[in-house]
């Protein structure tokens, strides 16, 4: 092979091999991009309560992304709080059946334990109640069992335990958020991959 053709040839090889590491490069920038929009933050807290109640810790940082951003200090206009934004009668709830003679108030949901403890508790107490379909649970936890189950009885439901559609526009963007954002989570944190940011 002439020599001029050589080159040629190391110089497309060469040219191939950039193209290649660039587009890795790119690939692993859009990684840490969505990792970074899609983050494990509290990670401590998460993993624990999620063992404590069986369930799949992706699913709890999908909620709390949709609740706060992570931010533990998130107080909504119906006074929700933290990261989890847990309502006062909500809270009250959860207190009486995991903390009863436990002296936490109201104002303890800034602090990111209490929130996701307390929180965890209350969205598997949703799947449990509505057959761990996630949609019908995010329903319930945004707007309530008992509007949850109107729309069940309503004709909302083919088994008359899971919701096939969200009548309400705001309820179907929540349900859309967390199932998305929880899908995401699946693709960006696999089976066996380690958690993200600790305290």
């Amino acid at each position: 092979m002439p020599k001029q053709q050589k080159r040629r040839l190391l110089l497309l090889a060469g040219l191939l091999l950039v193209f290649l590491l660039a587009v890795a490069g790119m690939r692993a920038g859009v990684a840490r991009m969505d990792e970074g929009s899609y983050p494990q933050k509290y990670s401590e807290y998460v993993e624990y309560y999620a063992g404590k109640y069986s369930l799949d810790p992706l699913v709890l940082y999908a909620v709390i992304r949709t609740e706060s951003g992570f931010d533990p200090d998130a107080r909504s206009g119906v006074d929700a709080r933290g990261l989890m934004q847990i309502t006062e009668e909500t809270f009250q709830w959860i207190k009486g059946r995991i903390a009863p003679d436990e002296a936490i108030a109201f104002e303890d949901l800034y602090d990111p334990e209490t929130n996701i403890r307390f929180g965890s508790y209350y969205f598997t107490c949703c799947l449990e109640r509505y057959q761990y379909d996630l949609a019908t649970a995010a329903a319930a936890y945004h707007s309530g069992w008992g509007t949850v189950d109107r729309l069940l009885e309503g004709g909302h439901s083919q088994d008359g335990q899971t919701l096939t559609g969200f009548p309400y526009p705001q309820m179907k963007r929540y349900v859309e958020k967390i199932t998305r954002s929880y899908a995401r989570y699946q693709e960006l944190y696999p089976p066996g991959a380690q958690a993200g940011e600790a305290l």
